[in-house]
């Protein structure tokens, strides 16, 4: 059960407390609610089951509903503000309450559908809050127009749900897009507030869901893959209805699962018109497909937008996450392994060797080596050669591809930290059946027994390690590419016909170079000794 919303589809995320069906009924709900949301609840649940509720909470704070034998209790009080509830600071503080719920008869549908419904407005982010993520966020707010080509078209957006992902998808409905012809899914990462998040897309009116990005790398469980076809069907029955309106479909999509289920596994059968695609990964997924591209796709992730402002931020979240989950270790002057020297490897050496570490980069690139070696790295071809010559405290990897096989994990130095920051680096002790005795460590990630009484670490949950119970990167980090994001969308709305099926890599550079972003960006962050414009 959901809020009564024009498109809401199933609740696939866990809730932070999950109600269980039993004799009697418990539950406690916090969360920045007010008394009209309680019997708002209260309103829309007795009208579903017949039932009648007394209102006494503007004097003893309680309010009483009657139901098919069941008498539910709920007794509201004030609760302390939440500073971590959003990343920017909100002013005047949000209100939040606690609500307590008991049941004094058998625990019908009506105490669960009501705890649930009360959970979606506790969960949601409020007015105030959404307006602290929109002032973050200028350079988007400069791109917004009235007349967008947005409005007439449904946008699916899969990405990680987050503070920023809010704030773009807030844009595309001030430019015009109903909110029932948006469809927001998330990658299944852990990120903090996705609960959050998620309650926030359904109040609004958009679907929300999950497509996991273990289906792509064909690591998911049965339940996964159960969860990916549901998701899949709610996103085909979504493109049928806008494709029945006269409506046409963006993707933008960081992943290109969507495009792999077009081709490959069917998790999408119906066609979408047009697609931004926002990773190199989700680029190489759709530029292999069968039969080659059938629709235009923009390609953000190669854009000198992501490449100069974007991957800055991505590092720079990375390390901020290293360093808070290794907040009891001593950093500086360690031994450390980074694996990969692209654009974001690169990054993540530069600012460990920042930190005082001594890196050494390792990279299957001649090329690429040569570059790191000459920037004055310490390099080796393989992992099985640095570890042979080295003992790192802590191996960084970033490739997106298996860095630890079974060949060199008896090379793991005893205590070693394992940090990645693309799905598949760690995939030996995440996705493959392995016989290793493990402990999980709450919010810091799995220990794993190795023989010879060594143990490893890996840090989070095996993603992308900047995500894992975090938000990343900052609103104000990641508003420029969140800008370019939408005056490409628009772009594609507007030259969807003229453009030919492929991978449009040229575009999306020279519509930011002219829109003057960079020019809005630099004034306000980075110019010294000039006014602020804007």
């Amino acid at each position: 059960m959901t809020l009564d919303l024009p498109i809401a589809e199933a609740n696939t995320f866990d809730s932070a407390a999950p109600v269980r069906p039993s004799l009697y009924f418990h539950d406690v709900i916090t969360g920045p609610f007010d008394h009209a949301a309680v019997v708002e609840c209260a309103t829309a649940v007795t009208e579903m089951s017949g039932g009648s509720f007394t209102d006494r909470l503007s004097t003893d704070g309680s309010l009483v509903i009657a139901s098919r034998g069941t008498v539910l209790e709920v007794h509201v009080a004030a609760s302390p503000v939440d500073p971590s509830a959003t990343l920017d600071p909100v002013f005047p503080s949000v209100t939040r309450n606690r609500a307590v719920l008991l049941s004094s008869g058998p625990a019908a549908v009506t105490a669960r559908d009501f705890a649930e419904r009360l959970r979606h407005c506790a969960a949601a982010y409020t007015e105030a809050e959404l307006d602290s993520i929109t002032a973050a966020m200028p350079m988007l707010e400069s791109v917004i127009r009235d007349a967008s080509p947005l409005a007439g078209w449904a946008l699916i957006f899969r990405d990680h749900f987050v503070e920023n992902s809010v704030g773009f998808l807030r844009a595309v409905e001030r430019c015009g897009m109903p909110p029932e012809w948006i469809f927001a899914l998330a990658k299944g990462d852990k990120t903090v507030h996705r609960d959050r998040v998620h309650a926030t897309f359904l109040r609004r009116g958009y679907s929300s869901g999950v497509l996991d990005n273990s289906v792509i790398n064909r690591t998911a469980t049965v339940e996964e893959m159960d969860e990916a076809r549901s998701s899949g069907a709610a996103v085909d029955r979504f493109i049928h209805r806008a494709h029945q309106a006269g409506r046409r479909v963006l993707v933008v999509d960081d992943g290109g699962l969507l495009a792999q289920g077009l081709g490959s596994n069917h998790l999408v059968r119906e066609a979408v018109d047009a697609a931004l695609e926002l990773t190199v990964s989700g680029l190489k997924r759709i530029e292999g497909l069968p039969g080659g591209v059938t629709i235009p796709v923009f390609n953000m992730a190669r854009s000198a937008l992501k490449a100069t402002i974007g991957y800055n931020e991505i590092a720079d979240s990375c390390l901020r996450r290293v360093r808070v989950l290794l907040a009891g270790q001593k950093v500086i002057g360690r031994s450390v392994l980074c694996v990969g020297f692209g654009t974001l490897g690169r990054r993540l050496a530069l600012g460990l060797r920042a930190l005082g570490c001594s890196v050494t980069v390792v990279d299957t690139d001649i090329i690429t080596l040569i570059r790191a070696a000459e920037e004055g790295f310490a390099t080796c071809r393989s992992v099985a050669a640095a570890l042979e010559r080295d003992r790192p405290f802590l191996i960084a990897s970033s490739t997106g591809d298996c860095v630890v096989s079974a060949d060199t994990l008896p090379l793991l130095p005893d205590g070693v930290f394992l940090a990645g920051f693309a799905t598949k680096d760690f995939s030996l002790f995440t996705d493959q059946p392995h016989g290793l005795p493990q402990v999980a460590l709450p919010g810091i990630g799995v220990r794993y027994r190795l023989p010879g009484d060594r143990e490893v670490t890996l840090l989070g949950d095996g993603r992308s390690l900047n995500l894992f119970e975090y938000e990343g990167i900052p609103n104000r980090g990641y508003d420029l590419y969140r800008a370019g994001t939408l005056l490409a969308a628009e772009e594609m709305c507007r030259r969807c016909e003229e453009l030919e099926p492929g991978v449009h890599t040229t575009i999306v550079d020279e519509l930011v170079g002219r829109s003057g972003l960079y020019e809005r960006y630099y004034a306000r962050y980075l110019a010294t000794g000039e006014p602020i414009d804007g």
